[in-house]
C-alpha cells in the first residue's frame, strides 16, 4: 500500500534521505535501448546537470547521485539551517529562479506594501517558499517533471516518462548514510556494466575522482584516461548555468557532531577496495584481501567488515523506509507512531532490523 510521504519523510529524525525513480515498465529511455538500438546517454547529462541547477536554489545537498539506464538513485542532506539562514530577498531569489511567473505576484503586493492584507500575504508567501525550498519532494517533482518534459519533446509524444512517485528511504545515522553512499556509487559495477570506478560513468564517485584528477599535478595513467573520457565532458565544460556542485564529504553534518567521520580519501580507498572485490574472479582472494586492509577503518565507522560486501550490493533488499542501526530503527518507529501515523501492527512495518543486527554492530564488539 502506498505510504503517504509525510510518513516517510521527517527531519526530526534525519536530515539524510535515498532516493530512487524509475522509467515507465523499466524501459530503457536513458541508456542504450535494446529494441531500438537507439543510444539516449545525453538524458544522463540531462539529469546531472539538473540536480545540480537545482541543488544551487534548494536548501538540498547532493552527497552521491548515479544515474542508470532506466533508473537513477540520490542520496539527499536538507539542509535546514541554511533555509533559516536565508533572508526574505534570499527566498525569493531562489524561488523566482525556479518558477520566474512568481515574480509577478511578489512585484505586485510589494507594490502594495501599505496595505495589511498584501503583507500578511507576502509574509505567508514566503514562509510558504522557505519550506518548499526545504521539502524533498518539492526537489524531486522539478527535477522528474524537467526531465520528462525534455525526453517527450525529443521523442515527439506524451505520457509518462517516470514509473510513479519517486521512492524515499531514511537513512537514520552515519552507518546507514556511508552504506547507502557506497551502494548507489557501486551501482554500475554492481551491475556488471563496468568494472572500476574511474568507467563508472554518471555517478558522484566518478565525478570525485575526477575533480581530484584535476587538481593533482602530475596525473597518473588512470587519472589521465579518466579526465579524457568522452562521457565526462559535461564535467569539464564551464557553463553560464547557476549550479552547485557536488558536496564534499568533509562539509556533511553530522548526527550527533557537527562534521561526519569520514574524510574523502578514505571514502574512496574503501570503495576501490570493494570494486576490486565484486569484480574480482572467485578463484582469487586479491579483492578480499584488499578490503580486509580496511577493517579498522570499517570497524571505526561502526560497520562490520565481514558484512559489508551484502551490505553494498543488497541494501535495498535488507532495508524498506528506513535503514540504520537497530536502535536508530527503533527509535524512527517510535517517532512515526508519536507523530500520529497509525499502524495496524506497530513493529511489523521496521523491515531491516535483522540485517541491522548482522550488518551494523556495536561499538564495543568491534574492539
Amino acid at each position: 500500500m502506498t505510504r503517504a510521504r509525510h510518513e516517510q519523510v521527517s527531519l526530526a529524525d534525519t536530515p539524510y534521505y535515498h532516493c530512487i525513480s524509475r522509467c515507465v515498465r523499466r524501459a530503457y529511455l536513458c541508456g542504450d535501448d535494446p529494441v531500438t538500438g537507439q543510444n539516449f546517454d545525453h538524458r544522463k547529462r540531462w539529469l546531472v546537470t539538473r540536480i545540480k541547477q537545482l541543488a544551487a536554489e534548494f536548501a538540498i545537498d547532493i552527497c552521491a547521485y548515479a544515474v542508470m539506464s532506466n533508473h537513477y538513485h540520490l542520496v539527499l542532506h536538507v539542509n535546514v539551517e541554511q533555509a533559516k539562514r536565508w533572508s526574505n530577498d534570499e527566498v525569493m531569489r531562489h524561488w523566482t529562479a525556479l518558477f520566474p511567473g512568481n515574480a509577478k505576484l511578489i512585484e505586485t503586493l510589494q507594490k502594495n506594501a501599505d496595505s495589511p492584507a498584501a503583507k500578511q500575504r507576502l509574509n505567508a508567501t514566503l514562509a510558504t517558499w522557505r519550506e518548499c525550498l526545504q521539502d524533498i519532494s518539492w526537489f524531486m517533482r522539478c527535477l522528474n517533471e524537467t526531465i520528462a518534459r525534455q525526453a517527450n519533446r525529443e521523442d515527439e509524444c506524451t505520457g509518462r516518462f517516470w514509473e510513479g512517485r519517486f521512492k524515499s528511504q531514511a537513512l537514520l545515522d552515519e552507518k546507514a548514510l556511508f552504506t547507502c553512499m557506497a551502494y548507489v556509487d557501486l551501482n554500475p559495477v554492481r551491475a556488471g556494466i563496468v568494472d572500476s570506478l574511474e568507467q563508472s560513468d554518471f555517478t558522484s564517485i566518478q565525478e570525485r575522482l575526477f575533480q581530484h584528477a584535476r587538481r593533482v599535478r602530475n596525473p597518473n595513467y588512470k587519472q589521465k584516461r579518466l579526465l579524457s573520457r568522452r562521457n565526462v565532458s559535461h564535467l569539464r565544460e564551464s557553463t553560464t548555468l547557476r549550479q552547485r556542485p557536488l558536496q564534499s564529504l568533509n562539509k556533511l553534518a553530522g548526527f550527533a557532531t557537527e562534521s561526519l567521520p569520514i574524510n574523502q580519501a578514505d571514502y574512496i580507498a574503501v570503495l576501490e577496495a570493494t570494486c576490486k572485490a565484486l569484480t574480482v574472479d572467485n578463484h582469487q582472494v586479491s579483492g578480499t584481501a584488499a578490503l580486509q586492509e580496511h577493517d579498522e577503518l570499517l570497524s571505526s565507522w561502526g560497520i562490520a567488515s565481514p558484512a559489508w560486501l551484502s551490505a553494498v550490493t543488497a541494501f535495498h533488499k535488507h532495508y524498506g523506509l528506513a535503514a540504520g542501526n537497530v536502535h536508530s530503527l527503533q527509535a524512527y518507529q517510535l517517532s512515526r507512531r508519536q507523530s500520529g501515523s497509525d499502524f495496524r501492527h506497530a513493529n511489523k512495518w521496521i523491515r531491516g532490523l535483522p540485517a541491522a543486527k548482522r550488518l551494523f554492530v556495536d561499538q564495543a564488539s568491534l574492539q
